[in-house]
């Protein structure tokens, strides 16, 4: 199973959907919470390209993106092959 890490902040709907959709794929993810750590989210938007809106989606160290992003691998069918 891939290594799967997304950074949220605790009120993000978009996080919550994020997370909905990966366990929807029954796909074990790490939590990375950033809320309050300015060093933390330092480190997500240098991982992330510059990106520091959350969240922030990693499979095996790939940045897959945010919410949509997800959403869009799911749509085109990309998404349970990474998750396989």
């Amino acid at each position: 199973m891939p290594k799967v890490e997304i950074y949220t902040t605790a009120t993000c709907p978009y996080c919550m959907r994020a997370k909905m959709l990966l366990a929807e794929k029954n796909a074990a993810f790490t939590e990375i919470p950033v809320d309050g750590d300015p060093v933390l989210r330092g480190k997500m938007t240098e991982r992330a390209h510059g990106r520091s809106t959350v969240p922030q989606i990693f499979i095996d160290g790939r940045h897959i993106g945010g919410c949509d992003d997800l959403y869009a691998l799911d749509v085109q069918g990309v998404l349970d092959p990474l998750l396989a």
